[in-house]
């Protein structure tokens, strides 16, 4: 007796301190957005409220990360549709000379040379940090312990959106005043321009956009970056062997948490199966294939994707169509499954302990349902297919005991979900035998 009651005084100390939400889940809601023929433009994307803004991309070179504490340099690489006349920058190292080759910089060989892309996975990364070695190099600069400066030791050459050819130097970033000064010239040094770029006035943007072609920063974020989630844009993608191709996708912004499942059933909501991914490009474009028997675009189908924003909401994101580059149309479903994030204090609870887990013959739940007097059980493999199915009469804010029996289920990974009117709350249980 003493010690049943020292286990349920211990589960009882777990449950006060520990309480999780149940997600208050809302309705499946479609949403269509365009990113233009040729996919020219980019478009920028709240989980919660929608289209945020469409910016076409036929206007920067480089875009430089507004962050006092970045060193990121990006080009826009991947604008490529010559049918619209839109091409992406192409960055190269110089490879024969330092900075102290800029009077004699030229093309030859340059079919040789190495394209510089932007990672694929990490925004502080650009096709300018394509080759750091971790601090103090920057790729592009070094760091000075004196002054905190990074200052620029690598030439580059630069093909433009408009086909021309510029040797570039990013000279300096000047920390303290947010500042980094450009050198760029023509190949055969006419056009020789140094300019200071502030990035104060961008500072509730990620990156400012640069125009080598103007000479002007370009403003093209349409929001302020804790405005967007999702980025649905062109970007080019560094196969495991290299190759790199230009691919129309969706980009993470900072901040922003992914989880992939594939194979699942629609109702599938196990968010919480895997770490979330918080790299650049954890949706990416291959939520899509190109069928060739139809000569159409097709998504793919039993694949969800779980974005959680900043705020720590969960979204449910399944892909409906997409038209391919005659409108760059993408039908996309969403629905908000959890108001709170993992881990995270919610203002409506219902308290839930389960052991053991894992299990063989039975698992126990002890839990304070709060106002509820019943609740739902359901118990699914990850592919979403139901395993067990009950409902229990409970007693209203007070410690419940329900047993459930589990040693006629196949051994494996489950999602067990308690629900009661729009409360729900799901935990991973692990059956062994």
């Amino acid at each position: 007796m003493n010690t049943k009651i020292t286990i349920l005084g211990a589960l009882t100390a777990l449950l006060m301190s520990n309480t999780v939400s149940f997600a208050q889940s809302s309705a499946p809601v479609t949403d269509t957005i365009y990113t233009g023929a040729g996919y020219a433009n980019e478009v920028y994307y709240s989980m919660a409220n929608g289209n945020m803004g469409a910016v076409n991309r036929k206007q920067w070179d480089i875009a430089i990360r507004a962050s006092t504490r970045s060193a990121s340099i990006l080009t826009n690489d991947a604008a490529n549709n010559n049918a619209i006349g839109l091409a992406g920058a192409e960055l190269y190292t110089y490879p024969t000379s330092d900075t102290s080759g800029w009077a004699t910089a030229d093309t030859v060989g340059i079919s040789t040379w190495k394209l510089m892309v932007n990672s694929t996975s990490d925004w502080e990364k650009g096709a300018f940090n394509q080759y750091q070695k971790g601090h103090p190099d920057y790729g592009w600069g070094i760091y000075n312990a004196v002054t905190h400066d990074l200052v620029g030791d690598s030439l580059y050459i630069i093909k433009l959106r408009d086909g021309s050819f510029r040797k570039l130097w990013i000279v300096r970033k000047y920390s303290a005043e947010n500042k980094v000064a450009l050198r760029y010239a023509n190949l055969d040094g006419s056009g020789d321009t140094s300019v200071l770029v502030s990035c104060s006035p961008y500072s509730a943007k990620n990156f400012l956009g640069f125009s080598l072609i103007n000479g002007q920063p370009v403003d093209f974020e349409p929001v302020v970056s804790s405005s967007w989630d999702i980025l649905f844009t062109k970007y080019m993608y560094t196969y495991p062997d290299g190759t790199l191709y230009p691919v129309t996708g969706v980009l993470s912004n900072y901040g922003i948490k992914v989880n992939k499942f594939e194979h699942v059933a629609p109702g599938f909501q196990g968010f919480d199966l895997a770490t979330m991914d918080s790299t650049r490009s954890p949706i990416g474009w291959q939520w899509k294939f190109y069928d060739f028997d139809s000569s159409l675009y097709r998504v793919v189908d039993s694949l969800v994707y779980f974005v959680q924003n900043r705020g720590g909401n969960i979204y449910k994101l399944v892909y409906k169509g997409f038209a391919g580059s005659s409108t760059g149309r993408i039908i996309l479903e969403k629905q908000l499954i959890s108001t709170a994030g993992i881990n995270e204090t919610p203002s409506v609870m219902i308290n839930i302990a389960v052991f053991p887990n894992p299990a063989s013959t039975d698992v126990n739940l002890v839990l304070n349902p709060g106002k509820s007097s019943y609740i739902n059980i359901l118990m699914t493999d990850i592919s979403g297919r139901p395993a067990l199915q009950d409902r229990f009469d409970v007693r209203q804010d007070d410690l419940n005991t329900v047993k459930l029996p589990v040693n006629n289920i196949p051994a494996g990974v489950y999602l067990l979900t308690v629900s009661s009117g729009l409360n729900r709350m799901t935990r991973k249980v692990i059956i062994q035998h």
